[in-house]
């Protein structure tokens, strides 16, 4: 018999129980990880704190990217599962997984992410000169703490000498992050929005708003959120959960590689600030031109395939 008991619930119930169905396999993940952890890296390494942050010990980073996996399994890939079954029984339609997409669409989608990278570097730029008054102070020295841990746990990832150890970060920072970011936040939080205010755009927005703000790098605050609208548009407009996946695949896994080429003296690494220094700003205005017509281009070549808003 099927299981319908969560299938009528309104917008804002279902946000809270979503909320609560993430938590609760986050820490279902979290414990279970933590009892597989102890044969696998030793008692000691577990609840040696002091050996857990200390970035330059390999054995210390194993432990850690063992953990970022197991979260984007048990925060991001199981939760819209769960919840695509619970609120409308058949999981694949629920999170636009049965739609198929076309190649021309793909096309589009890959030379929006390498075209909007100018773009994004700039708006990183302005991010980080956010300043906060003096009363605020206490909140600034905060979020640039958790910026600073961030971007040395980020370096410490990077840092990997072989192509086994590259081909394993595409699958923690690129493969695992597109596809559970994608099937949460666009698949269930921005359907969910979307059907509470009755306006794609709105649940766009709102869910790139949290996507970006969950990260918790609020330095990067704003091209992670227009990444996020870039994907709900993506999403929306082509009605295929697939295009986001892809691109939010091709931005993340784009950035790793080009890391470890910078690494190995392979590409210099002003490649990172195209379009954010002074001297090429002109180069952000001709990724934002070109990510608009691109986008003009997409939604035109799928129309009939957008999705509609739920008004349920």
């Amino acid at each position: 018999m099927a299981f319908t008991a969560f299938r009528d619930m309104k917008p804002f119930p279902q946000l809270m129980f979503s909320a609560f169905v993430i938590l609760v396999c986050f820490l279902l993940a979290m414990v279970v990880s933590m009892i597989v952890a102890i044969p696998l890296f030793g008692f000691d390494s577990m609840f040696d704190i002091t050996g857990v942050i200390d970035f330059s010990d390999p054995d210390s980073i194993r432990l850690l990217k063992y953990f970022q996996v197991v979260q984007s399994i048990g925060l991001f890939i199981v939760p819209p599962v769960i919840l695509g079954w619970m609120f409308y029984g058949r999981i694949n339609e629920y999170l636009h997984l049965d739609r198929n997409f076309l190649f021309s669409s793909l096309l589009i989608a890959a030379l929006l992410i390498l075209f909007a990278a100018p773009l994004i570097n700039f708006t990183g730029e302005m991010n980080s000169r956010m300043h906060f008054p003096e009363w605020l102070s206490w909140m600034e020295a905060w979020m640039k703490s958790l910026e600073e841990k961030a971007a040395r746990l980020t370096e410490a990832f990077l840092k990997v000498e072989t192509t086994g150890g590259l081909l394993f970060n595409v699958f923690m920072i690129a493969f695992l992050p597109a596809i559970g970011e994608e099937l949460l936040f666009r698949g269930v939080i921005q359907r969910i929005f979307t059907r509470m205010t009755r306006s794609n755009h709105w649940g766009i927005w709102i869910s790139a708003v949290l996507f970006s703000a969950l990260h918790l790098q609020f330095y990067g605050f704003l091209p992670r959120l227009l990444l996020g609208v870039l994907f709900g548009y993506l999403l929306v407009w082509s009605g295929s959960m697939w295009l986001p996946i892809i691109g939010h695949f091709l931005n993340n896994g784009f950035a790793v590689i080009t890391m470890f080429l910078i690494d190995k003296n392979k590409l210099t690494p002003d490649i990172e600030t195209i379009g954010s220094s002074s001297g090429n700003y002109y180069l952000a205005v001709l990724s934002f031109l070109l990510v608009v017509s691109l986008l003009w281009l997409f939604r035109n070549q799928n129309r009939g395939r957008e999705l509609l808003p739920d008004r349920n």
